[in-house]
């Protein structure tokens, strides 16, 4: 699979965490666990990040932003599903809003990963 692939899909799937977080806030209930959320390497762009990406890709200037920036977004987002487990819903919401440490880590993510795709378009790299 093509790097731009890899970080379409991943703008994708960290994009319906936001959603399965709202209806583990609303429901108290998830599939996943607060300690498997919080690990950077169980989703599907992480452990292509720490294992198949290639050598070449991991020197980029954007790779180690990026890879900070997952890491942080999913342990805030398994923060904020810990609390929706433990009933807290005001919290979880409250670190959920616009403006919040997620929202902003969130957004952050994706303007890197574009950025990083903006650049591999810029150079004809698949």
């Amino acid at each position: 699979m093509s790097i731009r692939t890899e970080i379409d899909n991943a703008v994708g799937a960290h994009g319906a965490w936001k959603q399965k977080l709202r209806t583990a806030i609303n429901t108290g209930e998830c599939e996943s666990t607060p300690d498997k959320v919080k690990q950077d390497n169980n989703c599907s762009f992480g452990k292509w990040l720490h294992h198949r990406i290639d050598g070449e890709h991991k020197r980029s200037d954007f790779y180690k932003e990026v890879v900070d920036l997952h890491a942080a977004f999913h342990r805030e987002a398994g923060a904020i599903l810990e609390l929706a487990l433990n009933g807290d819903k005001d919290t979880a919401n409250e670190r959920m809003k616009l403006g919040s440490q997620f929202a902003v880590l969130s957004a952050n993510l994706t303007a890197k990963m574009r950025d990083w795709q903006k650049w591999l378009d810029e150079r004809g790299i698949e």
